[in-house]
C-alpha cells in the first residue's frame, strides 16, 4: 500500500499485506460469504496508483500509510491463527476493534488539521456588495460630471456669443472708435459664470477614486486567497486518499474476520458496509473535488471581471482628472483675458484676438470630457450587467452556497 507498495511489487504479484492463510473449502451446505454487494466497485489499479503517487508526494499521508500497514499486518496475523478452528478469540476481536479505532482517529486528526469552511464565503459576498455600491457611486459621479459639463457648455455658449458680438460691433458703422459694450457685457457674463467644477465635485471625485483603489486592493487580495485555495485542493485530495486507503484496509480486515468465524450476519454486514467507499465513495469524492475546483474557478473569474472593470474605471478617472485640470487652465486663461478687457476697454480687440486662439482648445476639452464621462458611465452600466449575469448564471447552475449566491 502507498509508498511501500511499488508498481513492480504489484506486477510481480507480491503485496505488503500478507494474504490470509489458505482456508479449506466449506461444506456444500455452507455458502461462502460474498462481500461484493450489488452496485459496488472495488478499487481499480488507477486508484491504487493515484494513492501511491500521493504517498510519495505527501509526508503526512506516507506516515499514515506506514502506520496503517503495520496495524493491518498485525491485525490480520492475529486473526489468521484462528482460521483453522473457524472461530475468533476475544483478544483477536479486540485487536480488530483497536486497529479500526486507531485508523479512524488518525483520519479525524488529519481532517481536523486541515478543516476549513470551503463552501460559504462571506468575504466574496461582501466584495460583490462593495462592487455594486461603488458602481452606483461611480454612476452618481458621472451624473455630477455631466452637470458640471452642462455649466461648461453654457460658458462655451457665452464665449461664442461674445465673439459674435465682437464681430458685429467691429464691423458696425459707428466710426473708428468702438466701445464694444455688448462684447464687454458678454465677457462680464463669462466672468460671473465662474468655474463649473465646484469643491463638492472634487470632494466626490477624490472619495470615489479612493474607494476604487481600495476595492482593487481587496480584489487582488481575494484573488491571492483563491489561488491559495486552489493550491490547497492538493491537500484535500490527500484527505480523500486517507479515507480511501483506510476503507481499503477496513475491507481487508473485515474479510479476514468474516472468514475466521464463518461470516455471521453481523460481520458480513460490517464487511459490506466497509466496502461501500471503495467504489461509489471514491467516485463521489472525485466528483466532489471537481465541483469544488469549478466553484473556485467561477469565483476567481468573478473577481477577475470586477478587477478588470475597476481598472478601467480608474483609467477613466485618471483621464477625467487630467481633462478637468486642462479645462481649469484654459478657463483661467480666458478669465484673465476677460478681466483685462473689462479693466481696459481699449484692449478689447487684442483680448478677443487672444481668446480666439484659445477657444478651440477650450471647447475641445469640454467635448473630450463629455466623451470620457459617457464612456465611464457606459462601461460601468455594462459591467454591472455582466457581473449580475455571472452571478445569476452561477446561482442557477450550482447548488453550493458561497455566501451571497
Amino acid at each position: 500500500m502507498g509508498s511501500q507498495i511499488s508498481r513492480n511489487d504489484r506486477s510481480s504479484g507480491s503485496s505488503r499485506y500478507p494474504p490470509p492463510p489458505t482456508v479449506r473449502p466449506l461444506p456444500r451446505a455452507e455458502a461462502e460469504p460474498n462481500f461484493n454487494t450489488s452496485g459496488l466497485e472495488e478499487p481499480t489499479l488507477s486508484d491504487l496508483n493515484s494513492y501511491e503517487d500521493a504517498c510519495h508526494e505527501d509526508p503526512d499521508l506516507r506516515k499514515l500509510d506506514e502506520n496503517l500497514q503495520l496495524r493491518t499486518r498485525r491485525t490480520v496475523n492475529s486473526i489468521a491463527v484462528d482460521l483453522e478452528v473457524r472461530s475468533i478469540s476475544l483478544e483477536s476481536l479486540g485487536e480488530v476493534t483497536g486497529c479500526l479505532l486507531e485508523m479512524n482517529k488518525e483520519v479525524v486528526e488529519i481532517i481536523l488539521r486541515n478543516k476549513k469552511d470551503i463552501w460559504k464565503d462571506p468575504e466574496l459576498s461582501e466584495l460583490v456588495d462593495d462592487y455594486f455600491e461603488n458602481s452606483l457611486l461611480t454612476l452618481d459621479f458621472c451624473k455630477s460630471l455631466d452637470a458640471c459639463l452642462n455649466r461648461a457648455r453654457i460658458i462655451e455658449s457665452i464665449i461664442k456669443v461674445a465673439l459674435k458680438k465682437f464681430e458685429e460691433e467691429h464691423h458696425s458703422g459707428d466710426g473708428p472708435v468702438k466701445s464694444y459694450s455688448r462684447t464687454l457685457e458678454e465677457l462680464r457674463n463669462f466672468q460671473a459664470a465662474g468655474d463649473p467644477f465646484t469643491q463638492e465635485f472634487f470632494k466626490g471625485f477624490d472619495s470615489i477614486q479612493s474607494r476604487q483603489v481600495l476595492m482593487l486592493k481587496k480584489l487582488q487580495a481575494k484573488n491571492k486567497k483563491l489561488d491559495k485555495k486552489l493550491r490547497r485542493l492538493k491537500m484535500w485530495r490527500k484527505v480523500s486518499n486517507v479515507i480511501f486507503i483506510v476503507a481499503f484496509a477496513s475491507v481487508l480486515i473485515f474479510s479476514v474476520v468474516a472468514a475466521a468465524i464463518t461470516a455471521p450476519p453481523v460481520v458480513t454486514a460490517l464487511a459490506a458496509a466497509a466496502a461501500i467507499p471503495l467504489g461509489s465513495m471514491g467516485k463521489w469524492l472525485n466528483s466532489f473535488w471537481q465541483k469544488y475546483e469549478k466553484e473556485l474557478m467561477v469565483q476567481r473569474e468573478l473577481i477577475s471581471s470586477m478587477q478588470i472593470v475597476g481598472t478601467l474605471v480608474l483609467v477613466d478617472f485618471q483621464s477625467i482628472e487630467k481633462l478637468v485640470d486642462r479645462f481649469q487652465i484654459k478657463i483661467e486663461e480666458l478669465s484673465t483675458y476677460a478681466d483685462f478687457a473689462m479693466r481696459d476697454p481699449e484692449s478689447v480687440e487684442i483680448v478677443v484676438g487672444e481668446i480666439k486662439t484659445k477657444v478651440n482648445d477650450f471647447i475641445k476639452t469640454i467635448h473630450d470630457l463629455s466623451e470620457r464621462a459617457n464612456k465611464c458611465s457606459r462601461e460601468t452600466r455594462m459591467a454591472r450587467t455582466v457581473i449580475l449575469r455571472k452571478i445569476i448564471s452561477h446561482s442557477s447552475s450550482s447548488n453550493l452556497d458561497i455566501g451571497m449566491f
